[in-house]
């Protein structure tokens, strides 16, 4: 996973964020059992405390199920994972368009702009 955290923000909230884009691209499929606490403090370079939070944390968003003895895993309820995918969606547009009309594009030039993008993309 490397460990390139930004300081702005806490190293749980951004290991959330990755492991929510891992499941969300498919790279985590539903039902599949997560690295322990220790590998994955060990992947991050962080402190198994702060794995522990990761993972109750997703375990309160309902992304992810703690089976007690056996470790946790990327829950199978399709209804969450299409919450988490909209989410996450949402979230991408509101910092692109945040970041888009602090350079002073208005909400036209925004749309052109995506417009175009994806027509050269084809």
């Amino acid at each position: 996973m490397g460990d390139g955290f930004n300081a702005s923000q806490p190293i749980y909230q951004q290991l959330v964020a990755r492991l929510c884009r891992q499941i969300v691209r498919g790279e985590l499929k539903p039902g599949e059992k997560l690295p322990s606490v220790r590998e994955m403090a060990v992947q991050a370079g962080v402190n198994p405390n702060t794995v522990q939070r990761v993972y109750s944390e997703m375990e309160r968003m309902g992304i992810v199920e703690a089976r007690r003895g056996q470790g946790s895993f990327v829950t199978e309820n399709t209804e969450e994972l299409e919450r988490l995918r909209v989410q996450l969606k949402v979230e991408c547009i509101g910092e692109f368009v945040k970041d888009m009309k602090e350079m002073g594009f208005s909400s036209a030039e925004i749309i052109e702009g995506i417009e175009k993008y994806l027509k050269q993309e084809k």
